[in-house]
This record gives structure tokens, sequence and C-alpha cells, in this order.
């Protein structure tokens, strides 16, 4: 089998085989977010024998990452690891035979392109909207597949998006969500359904590399409540959609009213986050999911305060604009921003 045998089980199976795993070990793929769904996608395709695998987190380990995050340890969060470096560790251990690139990054619009643009999949381990809108942009425009996932609470959901042939995630989900949205670290998250959806993530994603037939729905499980859900989406592309119809792409473009703009405040040891385009925020509802994550110091008509933990503070406007205090790192205050703004 000539090196091929650490996949001999893979390769008995017929739909993939021993053409299938040569495509996999030519293969290319992109994981944008280490975090849960992350973990699992990735174990999944540097086992599998994805030739070439980029992880991609801007984030630390930490302790509370444990419960779900499959890759770390303890030490890793002793030794403040970055969540790309403690992975890529990690998975070289399990397969030395593939590349393995940890890029410690936030995926934004000025390295988007230069990150996502060179593979042959991208996949979703993400926990906000704004890099979701961001890689399909990227997808689109370069022709590339992505696998969209996402999981929350007890629930979760998948759909792959084929440029050109599929609807994209902004044919999907027309508008970009600001405030209120549920996150991990706001209404927490149960372990098995990351595994879940991460694992669904990872099949989705060898289909398309071995050019096997996607699954065509938009998937949604709740394995708390024992529900789920199939939509079928193949005939569901928007003809009017700005991004794949129009190839306007908003979120590569600096100038766009869908941009977020980050800004250190000098000398205040303070972040302003400032979405160009103004959404009011029902401070009321926020202030009620907020309650649970940490502690709501102050709330009125025009804003609300809420100190996450001992270190930071937020404000919320009602007009969207947030204020990060307690430092001027921007990578840093993007993630409070995602974590409890869920953007």
């Amino acid at each position: 089998m000539n090196g091929l045998e650490r996949y001999s089980r893979q390769i008995l199976f017929k739909p993939i085989g021993e053409k299938g795993q040569k495509k996999l070990l030519e293969s290319r793929a992109a994981i944008v977010g280490m975090g849960a769904l992350g973990t699992v996608i990735a174990n999944h395709m540097v086992r599998s024998g994805v030739g070439f695998v980029r992880l991609i987190d801007r984030d630390l380990v930490e302790l509370s990452n444990l419960q779900r995050q499959t890759l770390y340890t303890e030490e890793d969060a002793r030794k403040n690891l970055p969540k790309a470096v403690a992975a890529a560790q990690r998975l070289r251990s399990i397969n030395s035979e593939i590349t393995i690139e940890e890029i410690i990054a936030d995926v934004n619009l000025d390295n988007a392109e230069e990150l996502l643009g060179d593979v042959d999949v991208i996949i979703d381990g993400t926990d906000n909207f704004s890099a979701r809108y961001l890689m399909n942009d990227i997808a689109v425009k370069y022709n590339i597949p992505w696998v969209y996932g996402g999981a929350v609470s007890s629930r979760g959901m998948f759909a792959v998006i084929i440029p050109g042939k599929t609807p994209c995630y902004r044919c999907l989900f027309p508008d970009a969500q600001t405030g209120l949205g549920e996150t991990c670290d706001t209404i927490g998250v149960l372990s098995p359904i990351t595994e879940i959806i991460g694992s669904f993530e990872a099949m989705e994603a060898l289909k398309i590399l071995v050019g096997a037939p996607h699954n065509p729905n938009l998937e949604q499980i709740d394995i708390w409540y024992n529900s789920t859900m199939q939509m079928d989406i193949s005939k569901g592309r928007n003809p009017d959609c700005p991004c794949c119809a129009q190839k306007q792409f908003d979120f590569l473009d600096r100038s766009s009213d869908k941009q977020v703009a980050f800004s250190a405040l000098c000398g205040r040891d303070t972040v302003q986050i400032n979405p160009r385009k103004k959404k009011p925020v029902e401070l009321e509802k926020l202030a009620a999911v907020l309650k649970e994550a940490g502690t709501v110091t102050a709330a009125n008509p025009f804003l609300l305060k809420f100190k996450p933990d001992e270190s930071i503070s937020m404000v919320f406007f009602k007009d969207g604009r947030v204020l990060v205090h307690g430092t001027n790192d921007l990578s840093e205050a993007k993630s409070y921003f995602a974590r409890y703004a869920g953007a």
C-alpha cells in the first residue's frame, strides 16, 4: 500500500478507496477557529490524511475551554498557549506525515484572502456571524467550497456552501445579526453537540475533497430535546444576492457599511467597537442574557454596563456601539465582543 497503511480502514470504505485517499493527501484545508468545533474538525482532517491543514485562531487556551475543546490539556492552559499552537503540537504527534500550519491571527479583511484563498475547502470553526460572512465572501470570490457550522447550548446546525451551485451563506442569512447573539459565553454549550456538529462538518469537507456528493440540506439538531430538522436548501439561491449574484463583497470592502470598526482610544485602556451600519440594540433583553454570564452593573434606556470578569468591563450603547474597558489590544477586545455580542 506504500505509505497508505495508516489509512487502510478508510480506504476499505468504497466511496473513498485508494483513489480518494490520494486525493485527500493532495488536498489543502483551512479551519477558521480552533475552539470546540475547530478542534473536532482538525482532529478528523489530520487523522483522515488531508495533506495540508491550516489552523487559524486568535485566542489562548483557557481552563474553561477544556470541557469541550478536545485537543487541549490543563498544561496548555497553564502555559497560556495560543490555541493554534497547542492544537498543531498535539496533531503533529498524531500524524507527522502531513503538513500542519498554525496561524495565530484574527481573520479579517486585511488577511482573509491570503489565509483562505489558496485552499481547496474552508471549514467554519468560529462562533460569530461577521467571520462567516467574511469566509463566504472569500469562498464566492475565489470559487472555494466551504462548510458552515455552529453550536450553542444543546443545539447546532451545519450546511455546505458550493459557490455557483448552492445558495451562499448570505442567501440563507441575508442580514448580519448584531447584539443579542446567543453564544457559549452567555447561554453555555454542551460538549456532545460540538462533537456532533464538528464531525458532520469534517465529513462534508472530506466529501468535497474526494469529489463525492455533499449533503444538500441545512441540518439542525438539538441533542437535549431530541429533535432534528432538515431543510433542503438546494434551490434556495437568491437571484438578487449581493454576494453570489452581484459579486459585491461587502465584508472585504473597507468602505462598506457592513464593516465594524475597532479602535483603541488613546490613553484610556479602552477599545471602541463601532458598527458602521447602526442597528438599535434591545438593551433590556441584552441585560437579561448577560446577567447569566457576568455582572450587569448599570442599565438605563441609553446604555448597559457589563462586567464579564475582574479585568474587563463593557459598555453597550443603544446604537450598537460597544466600549471594552481594560485593554487596548484590538484582538482581545474583538474576542470579548464576539463572546458577548455574538457578532
